[in-house]
């Protein structure tokens, strides 16, 4: 069974800047599309950036537009978020999923990340 496993999250003040991590062991993220969602307290889950493993093409939402930055170090088959100039309103779970090519939806979550930022 595919694991993905985020790390990277924690408590910052606002401004400050956290860069989450999401690994797979023993998987590769070939042809696979990558993304970044989130969800905070009483919220529905949203989209927050993804990366496809095919082209390296990028999306984010607009409400980081600017301030996160996707990536990914095949090496380590390892999918980075880094998240800049953090607002109290970026506070939530941080998930990572990934999407074989071809799939309708993400097939793999990983148990997500708490991130927290106090004003």
């Amino acid at each position: 069974e595919v694991q993905l496993v985020e790390s990277g999250g924690g408590l910052v003040q606002a401004g400050g800047s956290l860069r989450l991590a999401c690994a797979a062991p023993g998987f590769t993220f070939d042809e696979h599309s990558i993304g970044w969602f989130r969800q905070a307290p009483g919220k529905e889950r949203e989209g927050v950036s993804c990366i496809s493993s095919m082209d390296g093409r990028t999306y984010y939402a607009d409400s980081v537009k600017g301030r996160f930055t996707i990536s990914s170090d095949k090496a380590k088959n390892t999918i980075y978020l880094q998240m800049n100039s953090l607002k109290p309103e970026d506070t939530a779970v941080y998930y990572c999923a990934a999407q074989q090519v071809g799939a309708s939806d993400y097939n793999y979550w990983g148990q997500g990340t708490q991130v927290t930022v106090s004003s």
